[in-house]
């Protein structure tokens, strides 16, 4: 597990490997959302991501980061599947 700096940019990004940037884009994805759902539940009707606090936004920017590089290399991100629905047939 690569430790992820206070400050995610492109130098950074290039050092690693694709499977540690699957592994850091879960991660950083993950804090994301943790952050979103708490803003979410406090603010209900009124929530605005841009509009809410500096640690969400600060969050969101560097999955961002991680997840245009992820992008960028055709790679998929990892998402655990938890309300799976079964097909129609």
């Amino acid at each position: 597990m690569r430790l992820v700096p206070d400050r995610i940019n492109g130098t950074w990004i290039k050092t690693l490997a694709d499977e540690d940037l699957i592994d850091v884009e879960e991660r950083l994805y993950g804090r994301f959302l943790i952050l979103d759902n708490k803003e979410k539940k406090l603010r209900g009707g009124r929530y605005l991501m841009f509009r809410g606090p500096a640690e969400l936004l600060t969050a969101w920017d560097r999955w961002c980061r991680v997840r245009n590089a992820l992008q960028l290399r055709s790679l998929v991100a990892r998402r655990k599947v938890t309300d799976a629905v079964p097909a129609e047939m």
